[in-house]
């Protein structure tokens, strides 16, 4: 179904899957706060680029044993919502006092600038507070609630744009763990996962007023980002929804064509990673695996053949990273770097969990599930630990964020600046 508006209890196995998925699933794609960003900002979750690569060089890569300078630590209070930056300032969202909130921060020092309520907090015995990571555009912060209130913000103070309580107004269903997934920009659209009434399961607003410009499909909702490229002329936004990977043309929402993938309990978490010129790297968790695909365009219509499929990776939350032709990533508790031309194992490391990983210049940023701070060399035919430290004893789910030679390291409770300066 398209629709055009104004414009063109539980297994043991998935107990850690509630808070994991929070932070795999996002924000992707966005510029930055200013109408022409900073090739430095890392405006959405996995960066200005969506494929969790940052462009910094030049910073620390020899560190002390117990790990390079802290610079300051923020108690936030609950969530798994990731880190953004844009012009010296972060942006992110918490719980406290029963409800979910959406804040900035002095990138430099940690106080906090302003702090608006969301939503509610949602509470669940896997992990309380809000999951997805919030999109820095144009000076504008975009923002969703684990009990799916969208809302539109101006970075500057963090007055109200527009909103909508996407439960109401399109029949959002709230997936088992929340919603996690966030918004991408594509033009003057924000596109977004709602998983809602018959023909919402996809849809697009105007990014300045909030208008809806298209709904398309009937589908239960997913925990990933979208992401839009380009083969052969053709641009496309690819949504993983609960059960498909569905590619629509981002300016009106009509299908370009789509895939059925079922994962148990429905965890399509991980962002999809496009291969340039013209491949998708897809995977899930609970056995399910990964395939490539091999997209071709012709006369506007999109060919999808299938270049391999493994049950060797598979992404049950974090996503993967490509880089010269392999595909970095988490097959489970595993560690892994994998040939993008043959989906075949090249190293794997043991001992992580169910961790997350950053590139930067040469190397692998990678955080444990027990929050194990881990640099190694991006070497695709054997794993070289160069550094490693304990940030803290918590649960560290949310993927890291290196920005202006800091990073910035997030538990269930508190926020982390580390000086990776020379």
């Amino acid at each position: 179904m398209l629709t055009r508006n104004r414009f063109p209890f539980m297994p043991k196995t998935v107990a850690f899957t509630a808070a994991v998925i929070f932070t795999a699933t996002a924000v992707l794609f966005a510029s930055g706060a200013n109408a022409e960003p900073n090739a430095k900002d890392w405006p959405g979750f996995r960066g200005a680029n969506g494929d969790g690569r940052s462009a910094e060089t030049g910073w620390l890569k020899s560190w002390p044993e117990d790990g390079p300078k802290q610079l300051w630590k923020v108690t936030l209070g609950g969530g798994f919502s990731g880190l953004t930056a844009v012009d010296g300032h972060l942006y992110t969202l918490y719980s406290r006092g029963g409800r979910e909130l959406v804040a900035s921060f002095d990138a430099a020092t940690g106080k906090e600038l302003w702090s608006v309520d969301l939503d509610e907090e949602r509470r669940d015995r896997f992990g309380n507070g809000p999951r997805s990571t919030p999109l820095v555009h144009d000076g504008r912060v975009y923002a969703v609630s684990a009990l799916g209130q969208l809302r539109a913000l101006k970075a500057s103070n963090g007055e109200t744009i527009w909103e909508h309580d996407l439960r109401q107004a399109y029949g959002a269903r709230v997936p088992e763990w929340g919603v996690s997934a966030a918004p991408a920009i594509e033009g003057e659209l924000l596109l977004f996962n709602v998983g809602g009434k018959p023909g919402y399961a996809i849809m697009a607003f105007d990014r300045k007023t909030g208008e809806v410009a298209w709904n398309v499909e009937t589908d239960i909702p997913g925990y990933a980002v979208p992401i839009t490229f380009t083969v052969g002329g053709v641009r496309q936004t690819v949504f993983f929804t609960g059960s498909n990977v569905i590619a629509v043309y981002p300016e009106t929402g009509a299908t370009l064509w789509k895939r059925p993938w079922k994962t148990a309990y429905d965890v399509n978490a991980a962002a999809p990673v496009f291969i340039a010129p013209d491949t998708l790297f897809v995977s899930s968790g609970y056995d399910t695996g990964s395939i490539l695909y091999r997209l071709s365009a012709k006369q506007g219509k999109v060919g999808v053949t299938e270049v391999w499929k493994t049950r060797g990776m598979k992404n049950q939350f974090s996503s993967s990273i490509y880089h010269n032709g392999h595909i970095y990533g988490f097959d489970n508790k595993n560690l892994k770097s994998i040939d993008a031309a043959t989906g075949e194992d090249t190293w794997r490391k043991g001992g992580l969990g169910h961790g997350s990983l950053l590139y930067a210049d040469g190397h692998l940023l990678i955080l444990s599930e027990g929050g194990e701070l881990v640099l190694a060399s991006a070497d695709p035919k054997t794993y070289t630990e160069k550094a490693s430290f304990q940030v803290a004893d918590a649960k560290h789910w949310t993927v890291p964020t290196l920005y202006d030679g800091k990073l910035y390291v997030r538990n269930e409770q508190d926020l982390f600046c580390f000086d990776l300066e020379k």
